[in-house]
Order: structure tokens, then C-alpha cells, then sequence
């Protein structure tokens, strides 16, 4: 069973109650378009499993036919104990790299763009982590932890990271000694200078105790979120390819041999030494959210089609990697799909109105193959597609407002 699609429908009900809260309580910590970023990020890394099981995976199959196992095999509950114990200390590892590596933050970056912090910042996930993360696990092989073991307690892991993304939960007392928590998680998601590259734990944040990477947050330094040089955009292509494409760019440009090879394991803040005059980040006193103005029709179609994916991709979790022609239409629907979620907030409309069109075709006949019932389902959100692509004209008001931002 597939924990983290299964957990979905519980996120999602949680970010409705926290949003709820927050209106009551008069501190809102939720903006549409922000949130409907972070949800389409988070989609299309869940996305990506009907096509590819994914590098980790496969070199702990791989693993597994060519070694010998441990001498040992972790199983009972101190097995299990002792398995999510270990995974995160893996965790700990594998994120203080994310921070502090450039080409580990390249992939991780997407999780941190958010500008709002609440519970949908935590489905703000990368669709790349797979090309190195499996690199700090594989260790748990060679002492004795399954394969099927590691997945869960790997699961519950992420799981458990949901509920620290609030601003709404002070500190805990004895709790912010043992566990990660809201107020310690808070500041690992802020840009201020003292708050940067602080508290990687994703269970306990005793790792971060022993290994001198923690930080208390402090009352009179308020944490701002975001990342020290804002994309300003919603589109996932950019949140995916930004620091990859700067690190490429530094490793051209320099003149340097030593330097080129240098760029991709250095610190996400250092450049070559003949590139450093454009290092440049944005002053916490002159920070603003990035915050582009579009219709209420183009908020609502994104929201719609955003949630009817998600369902989609919920009730769809009992199938198996995907190949051929379905492989095909469910990554077309699910890609197109939830990235046209965030471009419809991007002021931007006309050119993915075609897109759009298309989009919805493919939903409908992914729809068809579950059932009729779920291709009727997508009728009011294909429905209110074609209306802001026939009646929101052609975005110039959108364009205007994202180019003053």
C-alpha cells in the first residue's frame, strides 16, 4: 500500500481545517495561488511513480540480487524501531547535503520557494530527489534493513514532516528538545541570516543537537520564508530547473578549470571567484511575496482541476508502474494537468489556452478509463476551463499587474 497517496485525502482535509482556523482566528497564512503551487509540485512528484519506479528502488533491487544480505535482518518491533530511528538519521544527512551542497539544493530548492508557511508548504515536494537522494540510504541495506521495511518507516517519515508546517503551534516544552516541531521547523524554512542552513531533522531534532546545526527560534527575529533569491513565478518548470541551469551557467562562464568542477560541490552561495560581483539576494526590510493579480474564473478552474487530479491520482494508486500508450495519457493528464494549475496564476493566460484544450481531452479519456462516473466528474471542471479560455479575454490586465509585482 502506497501510505503517502493514501495520507492525501487526510492532507488535504487538514489544510482545509488550518485554512478555516486561520480565517476564525483572523491570522490567514494561505494565499490561492501559493498554495496552489506547492499542491501542484507535491502532485507531480507523486505523478512521476506511474512511470518510473524510480533510481533509489531500483538500485535496492539491484542490491539485493548481487550482495549477499547483512548477516543479520532487522524484523520485529525493535526491528521497526530501530529501522525509523536510522532512516532518519539517513534523513538528516541526506537534507543537511540538500542545504549545503549546491547540487543536492538544486533538487530540494522546490521545497523551500514557498513564500507562506502552512501545511500546504509541506506537499511542496521535488520531482528530482530521486537522482541522488538514494545515495544516503543505501547504507540501511548493508545493516539489515528490507527493502519493503525501509519504503514504510521512509513513509511514515515524510508523514510525519506534514504536520510541522504551521504557524499556528508555538513552542511544545520538552518536545523541542526530542522531536522536529513547528517552532524548530519554522526556522529551517526561513531566509533570515541566522536562521539559514539550520535544523535538517525530519523526526528528531537530536541530530541536529549532536551535530551543531541547531537553532532556536527566537522572538524577536520573525521568520521570513522563502529562499534568498526568489524565482518569482508559479511555473513548476522554473521551480524545478532554476539552480540547475545557474549552476551550469557559473561552471560555462568560469575561467577557471578548477572552478568548474568545484561549482557543483560547493555551497549554494558560492560562485566562482571571477563570477562573485553577481551574487546578489533580497533585503528582508524590501522583501515582498511574489503575488501576480488574475480572475477569480482562472483561480477557481486551477483550484478545480487541481483537486479533481488529486482524486484522480488517489483512486488511481492501485495500479502498478504504467507502460505504453497508458503510461502515455495518464503522465500527459497528470503533467499537463497540474502544472496548468499553477500557470493559470501567472498572468498569463493566452499562451496556454491551447494547452489547456488539450488538457482536458486527455482528462476526460483518463477519466473514461477508470469510469463513466469519474469522466462526468471532470465535466465542471472541463466546463469552467472553457469558460475562462472564451471569456477571460486575452490576460492584459494579469500581465500588467505581474510585470508591477
Amino acid at each position: 500500500m502506497n501510505l503517502i497517496a493514501t495520507a492525501v485525502p487526510f492532507f488535504l482535509l487538514a489544510i482545509a481545517a488550518e485554512w478555516l482556523w486561520g480565517r476564525v482566528s483572523g491570522r490567514d497564512t494561505y494565499r490561492l495561488n501559493d498554495s496552489i503551487s506547492s499542491l501542484t509540485l507535491g502532485g507531480l512528484s507523486q505523478a512521476r511513480r506511474f512511470v518510473a519506479l524510480g533510481i533509489g528502488g531500483s538500485v535496492y533491487a539491484w542490491l539485493m540480487t548481487i550482495t549477499p544480505f547483512a548477516p543479520w535482518r532487522l524484523d520485529g518491533w525493535m526491528g521497526w524501531v530501530l529501522a525509523f530511528i536510522l532512516y532518519d538519521l539517513c534523513y538528516y544527512w541526506s537534507h543537511r547535503a540538500g542545504h549545503e551542497i549546491k547540487l543536492f539544493w538544486a533538487s530540494h530548492v522546490v521545497h523551500h520557494q514557498s513564500e507562506d508557511y502552512n501545511l500546504s508548504t509541506a506537499l511542496r515536494q521535488t520531482s528530482t530527489g530521486f537522482l541522488f537522494g538514494w545515495i544516503f540510504y543505501t547504507p540501511l541495506f548493508f545493516i539489515g534493513v528490507p527493502g519493503e521495511m525501509m519504503v514504510t518507516v521512509g513513509a511514515l517519515n515524510l508523514i510525519y514532516q506534514f504536520w510541522v508546517h504551521t504557524e499556528h503551534v508555538g513552542e511544545l516544552g520538552w518536545f523541542e528538545y526530542v522531536f522536529v516541531s513547528p517552532s524548530n521547523h519554522r526556522v529551517h524554512h526561513a531566509r533570515n541570516t541566522c536562521y539559514l542552513d539550520r535544523n535538517y531533522g525530519g523526526v528528531f531534532i537530536v541530530w541536529d543537537r549532536l551535530f551543531g546545526s541547531y537553532q532556536r527560534e527566537q522572538p524577536s527575529e520573525p521568520c521570513v520564508y522563502g529562499i534568498t533569491t526568489p524565482i518569482r513565478s508559479w511555473s513548476p518548470w522554473e521551480a524545478w530547473v532554476h539552480v540547475y541551469r545557474d549552476m551550469l551557467s557559473d561552471m560555462w562562464r568560469t575561467t577557471s578549470w578548477r572552478h568548474r568542477v568545484l561549482v557543483p560541490f560547493s555551497h549554494p552561495a558560492w560562485k566562482p571567484s571571477d563570477l562573485a560581483n553577481e551574487v546578489s539576494t533580497e533585503s528582508l526590510t524590501a522583501f515582498s511575496k511574489f503575488d501576480p493579480q488574475v480572475t477569480v474564473a482562472r483561480k477557481l478552474s486551477g483550484a478545480m482541476n487541481l483537486l479533481l487530479i488529486t482524486a484522480i491520482l488517489v483512486v488511481a494508486q492501485q495500479f502498478d508502474v504504467l507502460h505504453g500508450y497508458e503510461a502515455i495519457a495518464w503522465g500527459m493528464m497528470l503533467w499537463l494537468g497540474i502544472a496548468n494549475a499553477a500557470l493559470l496564476n501567472n498572468a498569463r493566460s493566452t499562451v496556454f489556452k491551447g494547452l489547456e484544450i488539450v488538457r482536458s481531452v486527455v482528462l476526460v479519456g483518463c477519466a473514461l478509463q477508470l469510469s463513466a462516473l469519474w469522466a462526468l466528474a471532470t465535466l465542471p471542471a472541463v466546463t469552467l476551463t472553457l469558460g475562462w479560455i472564451f471569456l477571460d479575454g486575452d490576460g492584459d490586465a494579469g500581465e500588467a499587474a505581474d510585470a508591477t509585482s
